[in-house]
């Protein structure tokens, strides 16, 4: 079950970094933009008005501002008889006034017709996402051109592509009979979810290749349940609401939390199964001072507790789906650990972040399949969930500790 290539939702972009004069013009409710080759090969010659949306992306999802709005492709000399001059016309609006000098802009055409605009803060994390999803290098004071290609979209990019409003849609529903007779059109467990994936999901190698087999898991875990999920919203729709706006608004926020709760449950179900298949001794959830639970502690809560468990071989592990600002929770998890870990699925986090995560002993744990949405500076201290097995797996075997 595959969920289709970058292609069928995108065009082609277009992305620069603002100038002060193009992020706030003077005196003008408006903006544009000359029209310089790369945005020719984006719209094309001819005189284009077209739904926009736009969107600005700061450092944290707290951060977002959206707007539907519209942009205008036209040459400003479409009467002259020798010259022409493009100009990419839009008002301003709530988001592009949060833009400023340096910001990242991008204009992706999609392949129904809409536009997105895109505009993410310097040096973000949503900049790195955004350059990292579409394959683009940092534009410089150079404008960039880029027909998006087949490239295949995995849990992550869906994440990332969820964000920006673009529904990831998989229409293969070979498992839904099985699904529907297993859990009888109702949603179990997230456990019971996740062992289910794990037995349904194919040949994977979880001790060669854990990182890899994490985020293989994941991704068959979310299209199975999108699977039953659309099932089931699809029933209750039919059923109707009765006119109740309260209900009806009521159901939704139950199925977005739905999601959001499942991604994190389903990250740890499928990560304690790899710390099972590779030997490793641990507790999931255990106690920790002043009543913390650190996701994983090893080789456990008992040695961790004991006076005669040397300090030095004990490790732990924090698990986010994204990190944020919501990282720094993981410092005071297990008090007798100085360096944390922290295992996250977000691409691409800002040099800032992990230059302060650094600074407070913790380190970033990151499915090698997402390395390259880091700079080269960053790949050099980041470690694989491979590595990290390693680890632990070292310390489990200097321990004379009788666990």
């Amino acid at each position: 079950m595959k969920l289709g290539a970058l292609s069928e939702y995108f065009e082609g972009v277009t992305t620069k970094y603002l100038s002060a004069v193009e992020a706030q013009p003077e005196c003008s409710n408006q903006h544009e933009f000359n029209g310089v080759k790369e945005l020719k090969c984006l719209f094309g010659t001819e005189r284009l008005t077209a739904k926009a949306d736009f969107i600005y992306l700061g450092e944290d999802s707290d951060q977002t501002e959206r707007f539907e709005g519209f942009l205008t492709w036209y040459d400003a000399r479409e009467r002259h008889p020798k010259r022409s001059e493009y100009r990419l016309y839009f008002p301003s609006n709530p988001v592009t006034d949060q833009a400023s000098a340096g910001d990242l802009i991008l204009f992706g055409k999609r392949t129904n017709g809409h536009i997105l605009v895109l505009i993410a803060k310097a040096k973000s994390t949503s900049e790195n996402q955004l350059l990292w999803l579409f394959g683009l290098t940092s534009p410089g004071p150079e404008v960039l051109f880029k027909e998006v290609e087949d490239t295949q979209i995995g849990f992550v990019e869906q994440a990332v592509l969820e964000h920006l409003d673009i529904e990831i849609v998989d229409t293969d529903d070979q498992y839904l009979d099985l699904l529907l007779e297993k859990f009888n059109g109702t949603f179990p467990t997230t456990r019971i979810f996740s062992a289910f994936s794990r037995e349904t999901c194919g040949e994977v190698d979880s001790i060669a290749l854990p990182d890899a087999t994490l985020v293989e898991w994941l991704g068959h875990e979310e299209r199975l349940f999108r699977c039953l999920e659309r099932h089931i919203v699809s029933q209750r729709l039919r059923e109707g609401f009765n006119d109740d706006v309260d209900q009806f608004i009521s159901f939704s926020l139950s199925v977005h939390n739905r999601r959001k709760s499942r991604a994190g449950h389903s990250l740890e179900n499928h990560l304690l199964q790899i710390f099972l298949d590779n030997n490793l001794i641990f507790d999931h959830g255990a106690t920790t001072e002043n009543r913390s639970k650190p996701d994983f502690l090893f080789p456990g809560q008992k040695p961790y507790h004991s006076g005669e468990f040397p300090d030095s071989h004990l490790t732990m592990l924090g698990v986010k789906t994204t990190c944020k600002d919501r990282w720094r929770q993981v410092l005071t998890e297990a008090d007798k650990i100085p360096l944390k870990h922290l295992l996250t699925l977000e691409p691409g986090i800002s040099e800032h972040q992990t230059n302060e995560m650094k600074s407070q002993q913790l380190q970033l744990v990151i499915p090698n399949t997402i390395l390259d949405s880091f700079s080269t500076d960053q790949q050099k201290w980041l470690i694989d969930v491979d590595s990290f097995i390693s680890v632990v797996r070292y310390k489990q075997s200097k321990s004379s500790y009788k666990l």
